[in-house]
């Protein structure tokens, strides 16, 4: 590919943004997280990634796949045994998303903190003590 042919993000047509929606959705997200830790199983992977439905864990997995972040291998047991692991480009992905998942985490304090400064104004606002 030419290098001045760039993909834009934010142009509703590049398909990068599909990617991007993949990578940054809740359950996306998570499963490349538990995916950067080890290869996994289905249902252990159902299990890690706390509250995720099959039906959305299914659909996410073969979007990360079609993406080429997510490698699918069944084995020809019996029962079938399906094993998921990252791609390359998948754990440099997850790394990334990684990082950011860190900093959410240790910056949680904060976020409590303006949360409930958010809401004490917004409740105060709403009772007719202040705002518009």
């Amino acid at each position: 590919m030419d290098d001045a042919l760039a993909f834009d993000v934010f142009d509703r047509q590049c398909p990068s943004r599909g990617t991007l929606e993949h990578v940054t959705g809740r359950w996306g997200s998570l499963t490349l997280g538990a995916l950067y830790e080890s290869g996994s199983r289905f249902n252990e992977l159902r299990r890690r990634v706390d509250g995720v439905s099959e039906k959305m864990l299914s659909q996410t997995l073969h979007a990360l796949e079609r993406d080429g972040l997510v490698h699918r291998e069944a084995q020809p047991t019996n029962p079938p045994r399906v094993d998921y692991e990252l791609t390359p480009l998948g754990r440099e992905v997850a790394e990334r998303l990684l990082g950011l998942i860190r900093l959410v985490e240790g910056r949680m304090p904060e976020v409590l903190d303006a949360r409930g400064r958010y809401d004490a104004t917004r409740g105060s606002e709403r009772a007719g003590l202040g705002g518009r």
